[in-house]
């Protein structure tokens, strides 16, 4: 999907369009955890759906929980979401940055063979 080194750095439109697939693969990893956190919530922890929403949507964003948990299985899901929510984070980032790091990984490399 991304251009070799010895290949030339693509026009800027196509570039964008990568960035753009790039992001939209993000965003459906995060619609994917989010549906998840939102049904474990709701099922395990026994949450109605806007209030599972509500915490499984922070717990996603990184600022924490809403509600208390008050069994044993609600909070080792939480815990647990917690933990893959932060993976998530990660990523997510990862997935974003990529075509930007390579972007100018690829032209410093291109600099470097002009200059021989």
């Amino acid at each position: 999907m991304l251009e070799k080194k010895h290949e030339r750095i693509v026009p800027l439109p196509t570039f964008a369009k990568r960035v753009l697939g790039y992001i939209v693969f993000a965003s459906a990893l995060i619609l994917v955890s989010l549906f998840i956190g939102i049904a474990g919530y709701h099922w395990i922890a026994g949450l109605d759906w806007i209030d599972a929403l509500l915490d499984a949507s922070m717990i996603l964003g990184g600022m924490g929980p809403v509600n208390s948990m008050t069994t044993p299985a609600a909070k080792i899901f939480a815990s647990m979401y917690a933990l893959f929510s932060g993976l998530v984070f990660i990523g997510v980032m990862g997935i974003v940055l990529t075509p930007f790091i390579h972007r100018v990984l690829h032209k410093f490399h291109i600099d470097e063979d002009e200059m021989e």
